[in-house]
């Protein structure tokens, strides 16, 4: 599995949503899931961007179909970071 480093800003239409419904913070993860990209930690923050999310997944085309999929609800902007563990990118310039 690979890790992905999420960073989300919402929409106007996507803070109204959050407003009205908090919860659906945690519907969206469950949908997430259900796509077979694992949520691993989720920060709400401060700055340009509302969200990291810190997800696993099996490849890069599952969360590129992800991003297509939560970026085409128009509620929120995503960018997708691949992410190495230092420990493995450090045994990887071995």
């Amino acid at each position: 599995m690979a890790y992905y480093i999420v960073l989300s800003t919402l929409t106007d239409e996507g803070r109204k949503t959050i407003k009205q419904k908090p919860e659906r913070i945690l519907e969206v993860n469950k949908e997430i899931e259900s796509m077979g990209v694992k949520v691993v930690k989720q920060y709400a923050v401060l700055g340009p961007y509302d969200f990291v999310n810190i997800v696993e997944a099996p490849d890069n085309e599952t969360v590129m179909k992800m991003s297509v999929e939560l970026g085409s609800r128009g509620s929120v902007q995503l960018l997708t970071l691949a992410a190495i563990p230092v420990d493995e990118f450090i045994e990887k310039l071995k």
